[in-house]
């Protein structure tokens, strides 16, 4: 049987249109036991499409960590560092993650408590919600109602010393039932979104890009981010926005002196963009919780000046300034109607181009829902590309 790739169901609130790319549902072959032939159409459509959903796959440890290891032959260790979550208790990743002991690339991630997990007698999970980490909470009386948050919104990535990965897998295996929850912005637009519980939200990194005006198009192409040494632990004891899209400038960060030991040599300075290795386009890829400091390329030559945002470069490390802009580039792409909320099955699979997309947790579960989901990326055996000189030359 042929590979088959039809369009992911959107939800009402989705701007079709802007989707017209983006997701496809894969039929008629198995990602546990793919050819070489099949695998390199299964990596050509993630990299054309940025998610590719499986339904009802039944998929081990070892075939998920193959299957991811095959986009990235020479990747081997998990995306933050084998254990190192657990590792590092003063790590915001520290409570989600429970490794699987034989196959120490796919994590336990979820809800509630399961018992003989693949090699694991009992883990307690914990889904990540808003009331952890943001400066404000929806109201207990309105969470009763199904309101609830983004999360965090990020890319997979250790953002020190290891390369961001280029695939997620996340495939589930218990996934509650419950009704649909209402995600509120609380940003003073008034926007908000209906998810299924339990949603991972998806966003483009090419529609983040693509719909910025002429000017922030000409900054993104010319910068770079530099991200803080031990960026989650760093971050831990700061508030995000209401938004999940980056962190309040409160000056909670720990300071670089109590930071585990680090070297500079290991710090983490990546292009705005990254380029898809195989359509060309340019993806808006920035976490910006770990987002430290901005370097802004000068202007090319011949190009124009009017109107340009720093066209003689820029250092900036006025924390407050840089997620400021990075905020201002960043938030008309997880608008309602560019935002895809998936809507989980039970032996689902979700391939993610993490150097493609950004992503974020939703909503909230009672303590006595489970939710069991493996998870695997693997710390790439390079870094992404940024834009050429054509690129820069034709959006600067």
């Amino acid at each position: 049987m042929a590979i088959e790739l039809t369009p992911l169901p959107l939800p009402a609130s989705a701007d079709a249109s802007k989707f017209a790319d983006f997701g496809r549902e894969v039929k008629g072959v198995h990602p546990g036991t793919l050819t070489p032939e099949q695998f390199i159409e299964i990596q050509d459509a993630l990299y054309k499409h940025d998610a590719l959903l499986f339904r009802d796959i039944t998929l081990t440890p070892e075939q998920q960590y193959a299957l991811t290891k095959a986009f990235d032959p020479q990747s081997e260790s998990y995306g933050h560092g084998n254990n190192k979550t657990q590792g590092t208790k003063q790590s915001i990743l520290h409570p989600d993650l429970k490794t699987i002991p034989r196959q120490p690339q796919v994590q336990l991630i979820g809800n509630g408590t399961v018992y003989n997990h693949e090699g694991l007698a009992e883990a307690k999970l914990k889904h990540p919600n808003h009331t952890t980490f943001h400066k404000t909470h929806v109201s207990d009386e309105d969470a009763a109602k199904g309101a609830t948050r983004f999360y965090r919104w990020h890319i997979d990535a250790a953002l020190y010393d290891l390369a961001p990965p280029k695939v997620t897998t996340l495939y589930g295996i218990t996934v509650p039932g419950g009704p649909e929850q209402i995600c509120r912005y609380d940003d003073g637009t008034g926007d908000e979104l209906t998810v299924p519980l339990g949603t991972t939200a998806f966003v483009s990194g090419k529609t983040m890009f693509d719909i910025l005006p002429a000017d922030l198009k000409s900054l993104a192409v010319r910068s770079k981010v530099r991200y803080a040494p031990h960026p989650y632990v760093w971050m831990a004891p700061s508030h995000a926005l209401p938004t999940g899209l980056g962190i309040e400038s409160e000056g909670l960060e720990l300071p670089y002196s109590e930071l585990p030991a680090w070297e500079e040599s290991k710090l983490e300075t990546l292009p705005i963009l990254w380029k898809n290795p195989v359509t060309g386009n340019l993806h808006f890829q920035v976490h910006p919780c770990g987002v430290a400091e901005l370097l802004v390329d000068p202007l090319p030559a011949g190009a124009k000046r009017e109107g340009a945002l720093y066209p003689d470069g820029a250092h900036l490390k006025d924390l407050k300034q840089v997620r400021e802009i990075i905020y201002k580039m960043q938030r008309p792409a997880i608008a309602p109607e560019l935002v895809y909320p998936h809507d989980w099955r039970e032996k689902d699979l979700v391939l993610f181009h993490n150097r493609g997309v950004l992503h974020s947790v939703v909503g909230s579960f009672s303590k006595d829902q489970v939710r069991a989901f493996h998870q695997c990326n693997l710390a790439a055996s390079d870094v992404p590309v940024g834009p050429s000189e054509e690129d820069v030359k034709l959006w600067a």
